[in-house]
């Protein structure tokens, strides 16, 4: 624990594929699969292509910008790591890309989300320079995450 303060819990990287996801999210991009084969990009990380059926890929970075697809408030705190950031925005981010990915919403009032928000990707840092990535509206002014 840092100054009393119990730590964000990491992802879980039993995977090969997960494990490479986040190893590549903390180069500070964001990165997704792509088939080689027919172009789809894919995420969760996964060993086929849910379009076409290839098994050849690569990892690509994206441009990190999307709209809001889905939301909720959440003020419950599942982790007590998570008590000081109540309320905040669990989000389902659609990317340009075409991609769908939950994460959180940061720089944002709760009251203030729309569907089709348009985001851009920032990290946050979860401690011992840990990063996930998340999103903040466009429109907002740049603040370093909560």
């Amino acid at each position: 624990m840092e100054s009393g303060k119990p730590k964000y819990p990491r992802p879980v990287t039993d995977d090969p594929l997960d494990a490479k996801f986040w190893e590549l999210c903390q180069t500070g991009r964001l990165h997704f699969q792509r088939c080689e084969d027919c172009g789809s990009w894919r995420f969760l990380p996964r060993y086929m292509c849910a379009k076409c059926g290839s098994a050849a890929y690569e990892w690509r970075p994206v441009a990190g910008r999307g709209r809001v697809f889905s939301w909720t408030v959440t003020y419950q705190p599942f982790h007590p790591a998570f008590a000081a950031d109540v309320p905040y925005i669990a989000a389902v981010i659609e990317l340009d890309e075409g991609v769908r990915m939950a994460t959180r919403l940061l720089d944002c009032d709760p009251q203030a989300v729309t569907l089709d928000m348009p985001v851009a990707l920032t990290f946050k840092d979860i401690g011992d320079g840990f990063q996930l990535p998340c999103f903040h509206p466009v429109s907002a002014e740049r603040a370093p995450a909560r």
